[in-house]
Parts: C-alpha cells; structure tokens; sequence
C-alpha cells in the first residue's frame, strides 16, 4: 500500500495543482512533493538491504494480454526512488522567483512526470514499464514546448522524434519477449528466465539499448541534448538532466542486463567504446562552448558516458560505481543548472565571456557555486570522487587502455569547469555584473541543501553503498548464471 501511495501521489498533486490559481498552485506542487518525500523517508526505514523485492504489489489489469500492474523496490530501484524524491522539492522550489504563465498547469505536469518516473522506477511488469517511461515524456515534452526558449519549437521536435523513435524500439523488443514466454505475461522474472539464443538476444539488445542510450545519452544518440537543455526552462533541464536520464541507466541495468546477458556479452565491446567515445567527444565540445549552459550540458554528456561504461564492466565495482554516482550526479547537476539560472535571471546572459567578477558582489553565491564545481570534478572528499573512482576503476580492470582514456573526463572536466568557475566568478566585475545581487530566501535554501548532500555524501558514502549492494550483487549472479548455463 506504501508503494501504491508513493507512485499515485502526485498524480493526485498534479490533477489538484491544475485546479489552483497563482502562487497557491507552486505551493501545492512543493507541499506534494514534500510529502512524497516524506513517504520514501518511511519507505527507506521499513527496507531492508537484502536482494529481495520489497513492498511489492501485484494486481491484474489487462488481464487478456496478461498485463499486470506490478511493482516493487529492491536496492537498485531504491537508490533512483531516492534520487527522484528528493531532487524534486528542490527543483520545483528552485522555479519559486520565477513567474511562469498558466502556473497550475505548469506545476501540475511536474508532478504528473514525478509519477511516471516512480512508476518506471518500480515497475516488474514490461508493459507497465512501457507506460511509464511514456508518461514520463509527456509532461517534459510539454513544459519544454510551452515554457522554453525562442527555438523550443524546433529543438523539442526533435527531442520527441529521438526519444519516440527509441521507445518503439523498445517496444518492439517488449513485445517479442511476450511472445516468447509461455506463460503469456509481461512479468520481469518471467522475461529473465527465457533460454533465447545469441541471435535473439542480439537483436533485442539493440532495441532496448538504442531506446536507453537516447535517454541517457550516449555517443552518437546524444545530438538532441545540447540544444534541448539549453532552451528548455531552467526547471525542464533540471528534470531532464538531473532524473530523466537516469531512465537509461536504470533501464540498461534491470532490463537489459538480466533478461539478455549474452547479447550484453556479445555486444560489449561496441558499448564500452561508445561510451568512452562520448567521454572524450563531450568534453572536448565541452572546452569550445562560450554558453555556460552548454558547457554543463556537454559535461553531463561525459559524465554520463562513464557510468554507462562502468555498468558495461558487469562487475561489482562498476554498478556500485554507477549507484553513488547516479545519486551525486544529479545533486551536482541541478545545482549547476541553478546557479547558471540565478545568473541568467539577474544579467540576462549566459555567455562566459561578459561575466566576471562575481565573487566579489556575490561571495555566498560564489563559495557555493565552488562547492558544486568541486564535487563535479570529484573532488576527494565530495560525492563525486566515490563513484568516479570506482567506475574508473571498474573500465581500468577490465580493459587498462580503455582506463587511461575514460580517466581524461576527470583532467578534462577540472580545466573547462574550473575555468569557466574562474572566468564567471573571479576577477574584476564590469559594468554589467557590478549590480549583481547576492543569493536571498529561496535560493539559499536549494543551494545551501545541495552543498550539504554534496559534502555529506562525499565523507560518508557507506549508507547508499550499504542499500545497493547487496541487489548489486544478486543481478550481477543472475547475469553470470545465464553466461555459464548454469540455472
């Protein structure tokens, strides 16, 4: 029932929030998104880090085609739970200075795409994963289209024609492992326990990898990302960037991995390449941009291409690696995205370039902003180190070459991050960012508590390795069992 409450609460925020006027509507949205908060916090103190399926619920909907509306959280799914839950305050919170047209509406499919995250983050049923997974593109297409900048239009076509085009894709794929199973249903365990032979799982590799690497994305599926994150609102590009795309990577690792391990082990090696590819692709854009929002958004391309190469390594370090570094990377990316928000807002401008100075009109904006910078770079001592350190040690131990070059994303990304800290911040102001105000009420809140998730999770990441380990461990058995034959 726990569970039931969890995904269908802000369903019911959302269709209450769009009834309401004004400010009354983002309060509401921020009052929804607390209490979802609050529910995963009890959640959190009822699971055990076991590899078993908690809180499970399993209900027959479409009974004729065996579809069921069947959820469950074990440690994997519990880490993205978290991830989205409690970003989501801090995101709609984050919109509070602005002053959005049709507000209702614009909080409402907030909430409602908190709803289909969580249910694409639960989901044991392949059809009910399908759904969610579209119902969590609805509500962004539309903010995106009805919020976002003066390209939005053309920018969000194509966004939507990569993410549909993918999802067909996986859709294809879902349906065929239907076929194939006897029992007629889309159950997930149903799906792992098929014998399909390497051409199959070829194949079905592919289709659901294309559909996770456009989420993601990775190298060549990246090309809608830029363009997207830069026009959407700033609060679309923090949902994008800081959840959505953790979409992909929860979908490489609990439905692609299990249900067609040899077409994973056939396949690898074009994976892990593309991955490091997009490292060093990305992060050389990255050193070109002008646009800070485009930096980060380049920055978030190589970060990316990381954690997928460190779930390609199939080993425990590596989906370790990822679970740390899903969690940090989203905390470190909205905080970002604010910052660059709260400078646009001010000085109308993102450009690099006539910024400077802004440490010393806004010093509580700049050592916070120094604070997410470091943790990005993963800095020891900040929640990026932990899961960068793995993953790099994960791609290391399984190919050393690959290693040295997916290590460059921490030299490349301290020089373009640490330079654009120096040239938006430091130095003389000029005449445009000698007015700049310092950070006040609700700005405070949201970077204050992103500093804090930072440091806290840097200096003790044992809890969030504690949740994950053990499901880590039991998916990565099942894998392995499916490669030796041994059942």
């Amino acid at each position: 029932m726990e569970l039931l409450i969890l995904i269908f609460l802000p369903l019911v925020g959302a269709i209450i929030t769009s009834l309401l006027k004004g400010g009354s509507a983002k309060i509401s949205a921020l009052g929804f998104a607390l209490v979802s908060l609050c529910v995963t916090i009890g959640l959190l103190t009822k699971f055990t880090p076991d590899a078993t399926t908690q809180f499970a619920v399993n209900y027959p909907w479409i009974q004729q085609l065996g579809i069921n509306f069947h959820v469950g959280i074990d440690g994997i799914s519990m880490i993205t739970v978290i991830l989205t839950n409690v970003l989501m305050p801090l995101i709609i919170l984050s919109s509070f200075k602005h002053e959005y047209k049709n507000a209702n509406a614009f909080y409402a499919l907030i909430l409602f795409m908190q709803s289909g995250l969580l249910l694409v983050f639960t989901a044991l049923d392949g059809f009910l994963f399908y759904i969610g997974w579209e119902a969590a593109l609805i509500p962004i297409y539309f903010i995106c289209a009805m919020w976002g900048g003066k390209d939005r239009i053309k920018v969000n076509m194509k966004f939507f024609v990569y993410t549909i085009a993918g999802s067909l894709f996986m859709l294809l794929g879902i349906i065929y492992l239907y076929l194939q199973n006897p029992a007629k249903n889309f159950d997930i365990n149903a799906f792992y326990a098929l014998n399909l032979d390497s051409y199959q799982q070829g194949w079905i590799f592919w289709a659901f990898f294309i559909a996770f690497a456009i989420k993601m994305p990775v190298f060549p599926f990246h090309t809608w990302q830029p363009d997207m994150y830069t026009e959407a609102p700033t609060p679309g590009t923090m949902l994008l960037s800081g959840i959505m795309l953790k979409m992909g990577i929860y979908g490489v690792i609990r439905w692609l991995l299990p249900i067609v391990p040899q077409g994973v082990n056939d396949w690898v090696c074009v994976a892990m390449i593309l991955s490091v590819i997009g490292i060093v692709y990305a992060s050389l854009i990255a050193f070109t941009q002008k646009d800070a929002k485009r930096l980060v958004a380049y920055s978030s391309i190589a970060h990316v291409g990381l954690i997928a190469a460190g779930i390609f390594t199939l080993s425990t370090q590596g989906m370790q690696g990822v679970m740390v570094q899903m969690l940090s990377h989203g905390i470190n990316v909205i905080g970002l995205f604010f910052v660059l928000d709260i400078i646009s807002s001010r000085l109308k401008t993102n450009k690099i370039e006539e910024l400077g100075g802004l440490a010393k009109v806004a010093p509580k904006l700049a050592i916070t902003f120094l604070i997410i910078v470091l943790g990005t770079v993963a800095l020891p001592g900040t929640n990026g180190f932990i899961g960068e350190f793995l993953l790099l040690f994960s791609v290391y131990s399984y190919n050393a070459w690959l290693g040295l070059i997916a290590g460059l994303t921490i030299i490349f990304g301290a020089v373009y991050m640490l330079r654009m800290y120096q040239k938006v911040m430091l130095g003389e102001t000029n005449a445009l960012t000698i007015s700049f105000t310092d950070i006040k009420g609700t700005e405070k809140v949201v970077l204050y508590t992103i500093c804090v998730l930072i440091i806290v999770i840097g200096v003790y990441p044992k809890p969030i390795l504690h949740l994950s380990e053990a499901s880590v461990q039991h998916l990565l058995e099942q894998v392995n069992q499916k490669l030796t034959g041994v059942n």
